[in-house]
């Protein structure tokens, strides 16, 4: 087990006691592979385990789960880090305990003869998540400092939703993508390969540790006012993600979930969730996410980052903070 995980643990400054279990409201996704995780907790009754009551909001986008939190409709939601620094600066003090980490990367085909990213010259490359999508911008700051190749200017950005991007670039529609993981899994597993990897472009800043992608996001003040709620529920979290991370069997029940078009797309979509677990989080990580949020502010602007300046304190939570 990681100190990360541990840490979580550790966090607990109130004992479980023989009062009602305090009740905790999660906003996920409909179709969101963060079900994965919620599926592990109710079948194992994790949220008995740690005494509390779980309950499940199914949302129909990202936009529906921010007004859920923001409306107290939920206290819980997944987003990314960015998202919560911008929330900040606009006064909504929100906060995010981190649970996975940027992977991915830009996918082309196997048989293609493009060797680096100058070769896209002219060329369509596909990107799931508009023009201010995290990890094209870092591709786009890649390029330049790398190449000194703008590849804004010097390509064709394509903008479409996730499945529409993979049916494009796998009827050559399109000479590369950026899709999000799940869907980059199924690239993989039909036979395409990274051109570039988000370790390579963090690398070529000299950022070396695993930054921070994704976490559960709540209120500050509600999470100082219940930390046993926040605590219990972050601890089955934990043991959900433990289970995935170790148990073949889990995997197969709940593959349904998953929706894997085969074996292969199943195998691939297991070992990714793997692979982007946050195994550690700590001082070197939020250093390299104030690196990262520069590259991001200067390449995506105020459209990205908001009023934001640089990265907020409280960001990343901690107990008692």
């Amino acid at each position: 087990m990681s100190k990360w995980l541990i840490s979580i643990a550790l966090c607990i400054s109130l004992p479980f006691q023989a009062f009602a279990n305090p009740e905790v409201r999660v906003g996920v996704l409909k179709y969101g592979t963060v079900n994965w995780e919620i599926a592990v907790i109710k079948h194992h009754q994790l949220d008995k385990k740690f005494q509390f009551d779980l309950k499940v909001m199914s949302l129909a986008s990202k936009n529906a789960s921010a007004v859920a939190l923001q409306s107290n409709a939920v206290d819980i939601i997944l987003s990314d880090w960015l998202w919560v620094n911008r929330q900040r600066y606009e006064q909504r003090m929100y906060t995010i305990f981190p649970t996975s980490m940027a992977t991915g990367g830009l996918y082309i085909s196997a048989n293609t003869g493009i060797k680096s990213l100058v070769d896209l010259k002219g060329k369509k490359i596909g990107i799931a998540g508009g023009a201010v999508d995290k990890n094209w911008l870092l591709l786009q700051a890649y390029s330049k400092k790398k190449y000194g190749f703008d590849l804004n200017n010097e390509t064709e950005p394509t903008f479409a939703v996730p499945p529409l991007l993979n049916r494009l670039i796998l009827r050559g529609d399109l000479a590369a993508a950026i899709n999000f993981w799940h869907y980059g899994a199924r690239l993989k597993a039909a036979g395409y390969k990274h051109l570039v990897t988000m370790s390579e472009m963090l690398t070529e800043f000299g950022i070396e540790a695993k930054i921070p992608l994704l976490g559960w996001v709540f209120d500050q003040e509600w999470a100082n006012q219940h930390p046993n709620a926040i605590t219990r529920f972050l601890l089955a979290s934990r043991e959900a993600k433990l289970i995935l991370a170790s148990s073949e069997r889990e995997w197969e029940r709940i593959r349904p979930l998953l929706k894997a078009e085969n074996d292969d797309v199943f195998t691939a979509l297991k070992t990714d969730y793997r692979a982007g677990l946050l195994s550690e989080f700590g001082a070197k990580e939020i250093d390299a996410s104030k690196q990262v949020f520069d590259i991001l502010a200067q390449e995506g602007g105020r459209t990205l980052v908001g009023k934001a300046t640089s990265l907020s304190d409280g960001l990343f939570w901690k107990s008692n903070q």
